[in-house]
């Protein structure tokens, strides 16, 4: 209570600073800097939220200094904060309503929109990449397809790093069972590895990066056709030359055996979203549901 008492002490003293005053006019650069002065040795003392909120202060002064770029790093750092605080309170159970998280998300929204307005997408789609992950790690997919999406959409210029992030929204689509989503998502990435990827001269083979994506998608986009079972009627064209691609040895689907030893066989060569995706085929091959995915 002692450091929070102090904290708001300062606090307090600073902000008074800013106050206008009859013929004087307040030193808001100054300001600014005892405000990191402040945030840096409450992070020391481990008092996230506060660090976080002196750093929020410092990005209005930088604004008001019309320093962008100063504005935008402030922002970052407290985004960073917020979010630390909330992980910090998960890890010890700590009841809550996910404040410190909204504070997070708004301080994420602020500083993308600023490195937008400079024109530095790369720098704002690092910052939704950023977040995407995080939320991904909280266990809330859901939440981060939106931010792997606007980072794709930033990085437009850079297609390697655009497609990498459609990979991360359709594997948070997998993990809601959003899997006709995910099917989408993969097929536009391999649209656009053939569009935009690097090609063999005289050929239109995609080569290096661009060729391994297109092979990941291809085996998840196939995994999806076989869990999903569209009807003839709705299988897009696309998806029917996908299947074409491909001819199954026929075995018997209901031998738990034999779908076990598939599973053996393909495990390493797969990824965790293209096991999961093959486990949970193999595990309506074997015991069909009969209620659809």
């Amino acid at each position: 209570m002692a450091a929070e008492g102090d904290f708001l002490t300062r606090y307090r003293a600073v902000s008074n600073k800013l106050k206008k005053r009859f013929l004087r006019k307040p030193n808001v650069a100054e300001a600014s800097e005892q405000f990191g002065q402040l945030a840096k040795e409450l992070k020391q003392q481990d008092c996230l939220q506060y660090a976080a909120f002196c750093n929020l202060a410092m990005a209005r002064c930088e604004q008001t200094l019309f320093n962008a770029p100063g504005e935008a790093l402030a922002l970052t750092d407290a985004a960073r904060l917020f979010l630390a605080s909330e992980q910090e309170n998960r890890a010890l159970q700590a009841p809550g309503f996910d404040e410190h998280l909204q504070a997070a998300l708004n301080c994420y929204s602020f500083a993308i929109k600023v490195y937008i307005e400079m024109n530095q997408p790369v720098m704002a789609a690092s910052l939704s990449l950023e977040l995407g992950n995080a939320l991904k790690e909280m266990n809330r997919p859901g939440e981060a397809v939106v931010h792997f999406q606007r980072a794709a959409e930033l990085q437009t210029q850079t297609p390697v790093e655009s497609l990498l992030s459609l990979w991360e929204m359709a594997s948070c689509k997998i993990l809601t069972r959003d899997y006709d989503g995910a099917l989408a998502v993969l097929s536009e990435m391999q649209i656009m590895c053939q569009e935009r990827g690097l090609q063999l001269p005289g050929t239109n083979t995609p080569v290096g990066a661009f060729m391994d994506i297109i092979a990941k998608c291809e085996i998840s986009r196939v995994l999806l056709l076989m869990l999903l079972e569209p009807p003839p009627q709705k299988l897009l064209p696309e998806h029917a030359q996908t299947l074409e691609r491909y001819a199954w040895e026929s075995f018997d689907s209901h031998s738990q055996g034999k779908c076990v030893a598939l599973v053996t066989i393909n495990w390493p060569l797969l990824t965790a979203e293209q096991n999961h995706l093959l486990h949970l085929v193999v595990q309506e091959r074997i015991t069909p549901s009969g209620q659809g995915v």
